[in-house]
């Protein structure tokens, strides 16, 4: 196992011990990490297996499976653009590749400077205003390609801001 810090075992051990009741805690257990983290690393679900008796094996096929849980760190913005049907339909690829051509990465991936991360999502539920994306759970309706560069120039100087 990975070697963690001392708090951070602590803590894992403290959610671990939250949801242990529960008929089927995993999921639970696995959320309130991602949660607290941002992701859930190889040497965190040998931790919890070792809590829980649960195998690393089925642990790793639930995280990798939820496209809502993440092996690596996400960037302090997380791009969301759905390519549900609809979204598609209207453009959603196109608002997706520049998204990808503006910073430089691809759907899964994270920027060097840690700022953004781009997702591609199957459906967000917001068919009527399609094309949107959504970022950090904000959704932004009717995107198309002319909105990218002003909307990442936006979270861009949100960033510099808050670094000052």
């Amino acid at each position: 196992m990975g070697k963690l810090q001392g708090h951070a075992v602590k803590q894992i051990t403290d959610i671990v011990n939250r949801y242990k009741d529960e008929n089927t805690p995993l999921m639970m257990i696995l959320e309130a990490i991602q949660t607290e983290y941002g992701y859930i690393p190889l040497e965190v679900q040998e931790l919890v297996s070792e809590l829980t008796h649960i195998p690393v094996a089925e642990i790793y096929g639930v995280v990798t499976f939820y496209s809502f849980f993440s092996l690596t760190p996400k960037g302090k913005y997380v791009i969301g653009v759905c390519l549900g049907t609809a979204c598609y339909v209207k453009g959603g690829q196109q608002v997706m590749d520049k998204f990808s051509e503006i910073l430089g990465i691809k759907p899964g991936q994270t920027t060097e400077d840690g700022l953004f991360t781009l997702d591609a999502l199957r459906c967000i539920g917001a068919c009527g205003i399609a094309p949107a994306i959504s970022i950090n759970g904000k959704v932004y309706p009717k995107m198309d390609v002319s909105k990218v560069g002003p909307l990442i120039n936006e979270y861009h100087n949100l960033a510099l801001g808050e670094a000052k």
